[in-house]
C-alpha cells in the first residue's frame, strides 16, 4: 500500500471507530491519565514543599530532581522492570507486563517533571506574596495550599507538560508492558510495531490521533499561560 492509500485507509479507520484502534487509544489514555494523576498527587505538594522548605542539602535535592527531568525512558523502564521481575522486591505481586506496570513506569518518568516545575512556580509566588502571607501569620509550609491554589493556572501548564511526556513515551512502557496485543499495547508502541510490520494504515491512524492529542495539549498549555498572565496582571 502506498502512502496516499495508507492515509485514506487511516482516516477511514478513525471515522469508522475501528475496534482495534479504539482499544489501543483507550488503553493509552487510561495508562497515561492514571500516571499523571499519581504524579500530581505526589509531585504538586512535594514540589511546593521543596520550594518553601529550607534544610541542609536542599540544593542537591533540587539538582537531582532537575536532572531526573531528563531521565532516559529506557533507564526508568529497566529500573521498574528489575523491581517488578520475579527476583525483584515486588516480584510476588506479578505486575510485570500489565497496565499497572506501565502506569508505574510512566509515574517514575513524570514525577520529577511535576516536582521541578511546581517548585519553580511556587518559588516565584512565594517571593511575590511572602510579606503579605507572613503578616497574616502564615509560615512557609502552611502557605503551601494557598500558593498551590493561587498558582493553579500556571500549574495546569505543569500538568500538561507531564501529560505530554507520558503520551509520547515508548521505551519504558515497552520494557515493562511487553507490547502485548489487547493487553498492553499503547499508541506509541503500536505505531513502532505496525510500521515495522508494514501496516502503515493503522500506524498512521494512531499517529494522527496522537498528533491531534498533542496539539490539544499545547493549545491547553497556551490558553492556561494566557489566563495566568491576565490573572497576575
Amino acid at each position: 500500500m502506498d502512502g496516499q492509500g495508507a492515509f485514506v485507509t487511516a482516516i477511514n479507520l478513525i471515522v469508522s471507530g475501528d475496534a482495534a484502534l479504539a482499544e489501543i487509544v483507550g488503553l493509552s489514555l487510561r495508562v497515561t491519565l492514571s500516571a499523571v494523576f499519581l504524579s500530581c498527587l505526589v509531585g504538586l505538594p512535594a514540589g511546593a514543599a521543596l520550594a518553601l522548605a529550607r534544610f541542609p542539602g536542599r540544593g542537591g535535592v533540587i539538582v537531582v530532581f532537575n536532572s531526573l527531568m531528563g531521565l532516559p525512558p529506557v533507564v526508568a523502564g529497566l529500573v521498574v522492570y528489575l523491581t517488578l521481575s520475579r527476583s525483584g522486591p515486588l516480584g510476588p505481586l506479578a505486575l510485570l507486563f500489565t497496565p499497572t506496570a506501565m502506569i508505574i513506569a510512566q509515574t517514575v518518568l513524570i514525577t520529577p517533571i511535576i516536582v521541578s516545575l511546581t517548585r519553580s512556580v511556587i518559588e516565584d509566588l512565594w517571593r511575590e506574596y511572602e510579606d503579605q502571607l507572613r503578616s497574616l501569620g502564615s509560615s512557609a509550609l502552611r502557605a503551601v495550599p494557598t500558593l498551590l491554589w493561587d498558582g493553579r493556572f500556571s500549574l495546569v501548564t505543569v500538568v500538561l507538560a507531564g501529560l505530554g511526556r507520558a503520551m509520547a513515551e515508548v521505551g519504558a512502557v515497552l520494557i515493562v508492558g511487553g507490547n502485548i496485543a489487547g493487553h498492553t499495547r499503547t499508541m506509541t508502541t503500536a505505531i513502532a510495531l505496525e510500521t515495522a510490520r508494514g501496516d502503515l494504515a493503522l500506524a498512521l491512524g494512531l499517529g494522527i490521533i496522537l498528533l491531534s492529542l498533542t496539539l490539544l495539549l499545547n493549545a491547553g498549555a497556551f490558553v492556561s499561560g494566557r489566563v495566568a498572565q491576565r490573572t497576575a496582571g
